[in-house]
């Protein structure tokens, strides 16, 4: 009995183990954040501009798409669009984490700005709400942090060697991060035929339309799947 207790004493407690989940989900995160400081750097940005984007914006595949379109000479009203509708998917993320949100509307805005994919999904799978509540603001804090310090370093350090982007593979992390959030979501026929779809529109456009456009094209294949889930629900 006395060896059994000492074993469940020992058991991670929910909070105990939803920082460790935060934590090196913040770890595996700043690798992105390099790439993106240096990537946002190589396609014009002054530093304090890639640095209050991250600060500002804290939305790393909308910031990826939004200094693709801009390194590709494209619009910033084109970036902006495809930020806004990569960022759609967080309407289902307050949806689902409504349990987790404060009450007071001003705290609720707050929390917003930390609504990103990780948060989500570490905080939709604890135990209960209040563990549920600091997972998601555990998680926020610290990818907020990890997230704007890597984009420094990568904006800073990182920017200035081209040799040393290539020597460590970070002009590989935008495309391997775009595979990284599209890839469990290919996991129905539904959602592969759109993903097919939306990519040869986007190469059958590219030689024709303005950089970055090809990529807000592309998103008019998730319209009819949108509708038939309407009609079917």
């Amino acid at each position: 009995m006395r060896h059994t207790e000492q074993d469940v004493s020992k058991e991670p407690t929910p909070r105990r183990r939803a920082r460790a989940q935060a934590l090196s989900i913040a770890l595996a995160v700043t690798p992105f954040g390099v790439a993106f400081g240096a990537a946002a750097t190589d396609a014009g940005l002054e530093t304090w501009q890639t640095a209050g984007f991250s600060l500002f914006v804290f939305a790393g595949s909308a910031q990826f798409a939004a200094v693709e379109i801009l390194g590709d000479g494209g619009s910033v009203a084109a970036a902006v669009t495809a930020g806004l509708l990569l960022n759609l998917r967080s309407v289902a993320f307050g949806v689902a984490l409504v349990d987790a949100m404060p009450a007071s509307r001003w705290k609720r805005a707050l929390a917003a700005q930390l609504m990103i994919d990780e948060t989500a999904a570490v905080a939709t799978v604890q135990p209960d709400r209040d563990t549920s509540r600091y997972a998601y603001w555990f998680t926020g804090l610290a990818l907020f942090a990890m997230w704007n310090v890597s984009t420094l370093v990568g904006a800073t350090v990182v920017a200035s060697s081209a040799d040393l982007i290539h020597d460590l593979g970070l002009d590989a992390t935008v495309p391997a991060a775009f595979l990284a959030l599209l890839w469990p979501r290919l996991d129905q026929p539904t959602h592969r035929v759109v993903a097919v779809a939306g990519a040869a529109i986007a190469v059958l456009t590219t030689p024709f339309v303005p950089p970055g456009l090809p990529v807000i094209l592309a998103l008019v294949t998730v319209v009819p799947s949108v509708l038939r889930r309407e009609t079917t629900s």
